[in-house]
């Protein structure tokens, strides 16, 4: 029975569910739009969302009980958004052979080691400080959240607070099952055009071009690198979580290797939906925070088998909803990401430089602002130590 409430929390499960949602809400059209691109038919489309969900949750389950801590494997959304703008006009073949190429590179820096020397040149304060501005806009769209379905987040707002005032380590599931309920009998939420099926995987042969393989598979890795596993392995550090990069690294690129035939472009290190199942809403205990990304695991690899249907279910939620439920989970690692990156006196400047930076939102040379923050407030950080 201790074995069951174990790996059966409703703080662990819930916290998996909404990392799955916002992941889902947030970032799913742009898969989609990424496979349209591509020139993909239907039965393309949801092999991609196949290859990506069975993926992403088997390693993510494999990988959190392995090393029993938080790991939670994603798409690269950036690389989707690069996708939906290089590959109109690409032959669909020659786009898997870019995946391809793009996954092999990650292997080797994973199975190279340089990766886990890169990270360990970052200073624990500015990896605080990246991520407390990835996780500032979700912080900041609850209250225009608020402006559209006043009565459904207001009360979400008021469940949170009102939980976290009796210290209940409920308060996120709470507050998520008011804003679902209020929007359900608001008739917020339409399931009437979901079926449930399904997905046939669909393989197809690759053929690599030269010229493609540069334009589009090169950048793909390092958006995916530079945008997604920087500051994923950095919510790990900064939440306390030593597990070797390297290792990681290697294996999102050996799963891309095997799933890209099926429309599997890239997979990566989760920062902002890995910081949903981290936090001490969804367990007081650091060393127990692993099993809710084993749910996440198991969600997406349910999501996974049922391709569009479960990518169609989550579409159904208000997008004020799932902005609202982001952002008051993601507080208490804002905050806490905020106190110990301002902490160090010598390093505040480098710090507060990487956070607003970061919390831009803004992209150079097609690489988002989480890589530039981190490398200005590097580089700034080691100019004033040596003063």
């Amino acid at each position: 029975m201790s074995y069951l409430r174990t790996y059966l929390s409703l703080s662990h499960i819930s916290g998996g569910f909404v990392a799955i949602l916002v992941g889902y809400t947030s970032a799913a059209a742009i898969v989609f739009q990424a496979a349209l691109s591509a020139g993909a038919t239907p039965d393309q489309v949801s092999s991609w969302l196949w290859a990506l969900g069975v993926a992403m949750g088997v390693m993510g389950i494999a990988l959190s009980l392995y090393y029993k801590h938080p790991i939670m494997i994603a798409w690269s959304t950036p690389g989707a958004a690069l996708l939906v703008t290089s590959l109109p006009g690409i032959a669909y073949s020659d786009a898997i052979g870019a995946f391809l190429f793009c996954s092999a590179l990650i292997t080797i820096c994973g199975i190279t080691g340089w990766f886990d020397k890169i990270m360990k040149l970052v200073p624990q304060s500015l990896a605080n400080a990246m991520l407390a501005g990835v996780l500032l806009r979700f912080g900041l769209n609850v209250f225009p959240a608020f402006e559209k379905e006043s009565l459904i987040v207001g009360t979400m707002v008021a469940t949170y607070i009102l939980g976290k005032w009796k210290k209940t380590p409920y308060a996120i599931p709470l507050t998520f099952a008011v804003g679902v309920i209020l929007s359900f009998f608001q008739g917020e939420i339409d399931l009437s055009g979901i079926s449930l099926s399904l997905t046939t995987p669909v393989w197809t042969w690759p053929s690599f071009d030269l010229s493609v393989l540069i334009g589009v598979g090169l950048p793909l890795f390092i958006v995916t690198m530079a945008s997604q596993n920087v500051p994923g392995i950095a919510v790990l550090r900064a939440h306390g979580y030593q597990t070797p990069a390297s290792p990681l690294i290697g294996w999102t690129g050996a799963m891309g290797l095997a799933f890209a035939p099926f429309g599997g472009y890239a997979y990566n290190m989760a920062a902002i939906t890995a910081a949903l199942c981290m936090g001490e809403d969804v367990d007081k205990d650091p060393a127990k925070r692993y099993l809710a990304t084993v749910w996440v695991g198991v969600f997406y690899f349910l999501a996974g088998l049922f391709g569009a249907t479960v990518a169609g279910f989550f579409a159904a939620f208000p997008h004020a909803l799932v902005a609202a439920i982001a952002g008051l989970a993601l507080l208490g690692t804002i905050a806490n990401s905020l106190h110990t990156a301002l902490n160090d006196a010598s390093g505040r400047e480098a710090a507060i430089l990487t956070f607003v930076i970061t919390a831009s939102g803004g992209s150079f040379l097609t690489v988002g602002a989480p890589f530039w923050g981190l490398l200005i407030g590097l580089a700034v950080y080691r100019l004033t130590q040596k003063h």
